[in-house]
């Protein structure tokens, strides 16, 4: 037995799920409140029998490792290792030598992280003027400080440095857990007469510190961070997603703070979808992580010069990540943080009316340039071609040039030119389709059509004629065109899941298939499943025809004279199966 299926045996899919979502029993299966979204009626199924889940409201479905990877916004090592820990399995057992000494120590070192936060937060307690600080500068409650583990270091050599001693940690430990440093030869404390506020990972484990001056010294770091350690990275690290991405993936959207203490402060106000990068300084990194859990990213950077530049820089990023970006406008206010202590309800009110970033670079940008001049309209349309080029969809590109365009009184042709010009290599750049979206952008309509109409043929040979027109390129993924291409090479398959071995590689798949027809479509009489099955036919294949109608009008943007008749030839084949489709 390997580790994965080690923690399967010992976990429950229901038993893991309710810590996430309230479940009811619904005969043999278990139902609740979708946790992707906000609905009203549960259409979110659990079946303790099959070990697995689906969500009838967005599509998504799995095992344990898939519904956790979803919730927490972990790849799949990182699932594994929080089930692990729920079940008790000790995976040191399962990798090599080296693997598990590696992870041993990583684990000393999330303990040093934890019991330092302990340190800090009792020192806080001790120390009036940082107290003072943190309730009444910062007006944080109580609870606000337990929660986020707020606390001082003091101003000693190596307070710090003795007490992690005393719990048993080497002083090479401490060195790369970033509490302890080498100064004039001698090992003392990181971080001296400072507020201490934690950093932890998506699971809420400490991996370092920020760490800020209690009050302002000459020459000094207002903020300072723990150095790059095993666990802590600043370039990936974003502040707060443990606490807010319950509220990320109920609101969908996230909005990201250029401060800890902007997030900690609106996180007391109610306001809970908020996080922060490490400074400015956004990294395409930083986007990947919160993709995992919303592609709608607004950001809410101060607004002096530094967080105005910062958004722009991030512009080109989100293009090349593939999230939705847009700036949230702070009125009247240096930060968020001064913007919820006057009126917690404007800064609601901000985040809900962002501007997307391009329009809001495009505006900023006509203020820095007088576009009532000749020179004027050139710098302008010059800075903007430049951020226009970084957008890698060419529909959004078009709409940009044609906004753009209308400022400056020139034609769109004219800018796609300059634009052309300054990319030639584009017009000679092979076009290929890709034929395996990623999964997480494809359309819960097209997925549950696809896999309601799966479900229907797999356990209905009756229904299989639905799939005389269905192409493997109209399906979603490996697991839907893998059974597409079983069902047409076994056309005499009667319908038991369990001499699927030519799919044992999609067998979670199976399984949620065969859930949906339970749920849906037992009991149905074969007219009622096979009017069913020609009306999710029909929509799969206007679905894909929609996606390639689009995907089309993008490429013919940037295609040179070539490209652009194989093209529209293939404009025409998708134009002849539309037809068909009306005839039937």
């Amino acid at each position: 037995m390997d580790a994965v299926e080690d923690v399967k045996s010992r976990l429950n899919v229901e038993d893991v799920i309710a810590e996430y979502v309230q479940l009811k029993r619904a005969g043999r299966n278990f139902k609740g409140l979708s946790p992707f979204g906000n609905e009203k009626t549960p259409s979110f199924m659990v079946s303790p029998e099959k070990q697995i889940w689906h969500d009838f409201s967005s599509g998504r479905g799995g095992n344990i490792f898939s519904f956790i990877m979803e919730v927490e916004g972990l790849d799949f090592k990182g699932a594994l290792e929080l089930l692990a820990r729920k079940a008790g399995v000790d995976l040191e057992q399962y990798r090599t030598k080296s693997s598990g000494q590696r992870g041993q120590q990583k684990e000393r070192l999330y303990e040093i992280m934890d019991q330092a936060a302990n340190f800090y937060q009792v020192q806080l307690t001790k120390n009036n003027e940082a107290l003072k600080y943190v309730r009444e500068k910062r007006e944080f409650s109580k609870q606000t400080i337990l929660t986020w583990r707020l606390g001082y270091a003091p101003n000693n050599f190596d307070s710090a440095t003795r007490y992690l001693r005393s719990k048993g940690y080497t002083d090479q430990e401490l060195k790369s857990a970033g509490i302890s440093i080498l100064r004039r030869g001698t090992l003392g404390d990181m971080f001296r007469e400072r507020i201490m506020i934690p950093l932890a990972d998506a699971q809420g484990r400490v991996i370092g510190f920020t760490a800020r001056l209690l009050r302002d010294i000459p020459d000094a770091p207002k903020y300072i961070n723990t150095p790059q350690t095993p666990l802590y990275d600043k370039g990936r690290h974003v502040y707060g997603l443990h606490l807010a991405k319950e509220m990320i993936r109920k609101s969908a959207y996230v909005v990201v703070a250029e401060g800890n203490l902007d997030v900690i402060a609106s996180h007391q106000a109610g306001v809970t979808q908020v996080v922060a990068s490490a400074g400015t300084a956004m990294t395409e990194m930083h986007l990947r992580e919160l993709k995992r859990f919303t592609g709608d990213i607004r950001l809410a950077f101060d607004q002096d010069q530094a967080g105005l530049s910062a958004s722009e820089r991030v512009i080109p990023l989100a293009s090349k990540v593939g999230v939705a970006l847009s700036i949230v406008t702070i009125q009247g206010a240096k930060d968020p943080d001064e913007l919820i202590r006057r009126n917690v309800n404007d800064w609601q009110e901000a985040i809900t009316k962002p501007i997307y970033a391009f329009d809001w670079l495009i505006e900023r940008y006509a203020k820095s340039f007088n576009i009532s001049t000749g020179i004027g309209k050139r710098q302008f349309v010059d800075t903007i071609l430049v951020a226009i080029r970084s957008l890698n969809d060419t529909v959004e590109q078009k709409h940009y040039l044609q906004k753009v365009a209308e400022r400056v009184g020139v034609s769109s042709e004219a800018l796609e030119d300059r634009l052309r010009g300054a990319t030639a290599e584009k017009r000679t750049k092979k076009i290929t389709h890709l034929p395996e979206p990623v999964l997480s952008t494809v359309a819960p309509e097209r997925k549950r059509h696809v896999d309601h109409l799966m479900s229907l043929v797999l356990l209905q040979p009756k229904l299989r004629v639905a799939l005389s027109d269905i192409k493997s390129e109209m399906l979603y993924g490996v697991a839907p065109r893998a059974l597409l291409q079983f069902l047409k090479d076994t056309p005499d398959f009667a319908g038991d899941p369990k001499s699927l071995a030519d799919l044992h590689d999609h067998a979670e798949y199976v399984k949620i298939l065969t859930f949906i027809y339970e749920e849906l479509y037992a009991g149905l009489e074969i007219s009622e499943l096979r009017a069913e099955a020609t009306r999710l036919q029909t929509r799969v294949i206007e679905d894909y025809i929609k996606d390639e109608k689009n995907r089309l009008a993008g490429e013919l943007t940037d295609a040179s004279d070539e490209q652009v008749t194989k093209l529209l030839k293939q404009a025409r084949k998708l134009d002849v199966l539309r037809g068909k489709l009306t005839k039937e």
